[in-house]
């Protein structure tokens, strides 16, 4: 099995390094990862930029970009061929519920996706890299469990796209693994304004707002039990069921159709 790893921490997180020394001894792993941290870049690609590849001393691959330039490339050029799973990861605190859409973490494995290839996004739900190794375990063991199927997967198949969240625990301590759909937060708490020292107003983005739907069978609900949580995941963002609501808007009376808005 050949896997590609990035991240959005950068290549010398913890979380990364966790990662690759759990996979590398079950599959051939290549590490290509930001130079720096990118956490919510999204699916952000640098286009008015060049992006330079260097190999660090323990042959880790980065990139000055973001996660999904640093998986595009990989998968666009770098690689000599595709590899049969994309694994991004261990963030460094949660990607759960809302927090999905921004993640650099979550769309260096959307990148995967993209491209065919079944892509997992993993995280760990506290900040700090308490119990890493114990995270990367778990990691190493679903991918393990998901290899016969990457094996038998026929060429040109649907890939899938699956979001993984692990509790800061002992290992013997997690409980078994969830499936679960997304919570959801409130709002963003607002902008914090501060003045630099040359009197300018400037602008942090504010904490990611409180949880508003963590009920049972989310992610929060899980990992709030001490579970792993796995989400599959898409990225059509057509609203289907307000498709006929639409055409009905736009539609003139008389059934001839509304000239351009």
């Amino acid at each position: 099995m050949k896997i590609l790893i990035s991240n959005d921490d950068g290549y010398q997180a913890p979380g990364i390094v966790a990662l690759h020394d759990a996979l590398h001894t079950i599959a051939d792993v290549e590490v290509v990862a930001p130079e720096n941290n990118n956490s919510a870049k999204s699916n952000a690609l640098t286009v008015t930029a060049p992006l330079y590849v260097q190999r660090a001393a323990n042959g880790f691959r980065y990139i000055n970009g973001t996660p999904a330039d640093c998986v595009h490339i990989a998968l666009t050029g770098l690689l000599d061929e595709l590899p049969d799973l994309v694994v991004s990861g261990i963030n460094n605190g949660a990607n759960m519920g809302d927090d999905t859409i921004y993640s650099g973490t979550v769309a260096a494995a959307m990148e995967g996706y993209l491209f065919g290839v079944p892509a997992i996004a993993f995280s760990q739900v506290e900040r700090g890299w308490e119990h890493v190794e114990d995270a990367a375990r778990v990691a190493r063991e679903l991918v393990q469990r998901l290899g016969a199927s990457l094996a038998s997967r026929p060429a040109g198949s649907s890939p899938w796209l699956l979001n993984v969240n692990i509790p800061n625990r002992p290992y013997a301590d997690l409980q078994p693994l969830r499936v679960c759909r997304l919570g959801r937060r409130h709002s963003a708490e607002p902008v914090i304004r501060q003045q630099n020292p040359r009197g300018e107003t400037m602008f942090w983005i504010g904490n990611a707002g409180p949880v508003k739907d963590n009920g049972e069978g989310t992610d929060f609900h899980a990992t709030d039990e001490g579970h792993v949580s796995l989400t599959p995941l898409k990225i059509d963002l057509c609203d289907h069921h307000a498709l006929g609501y639409w055409a009905q808007a736009f539609t003139a009376q008389g059934g001839g159709g509304m000239g351009p808005v």
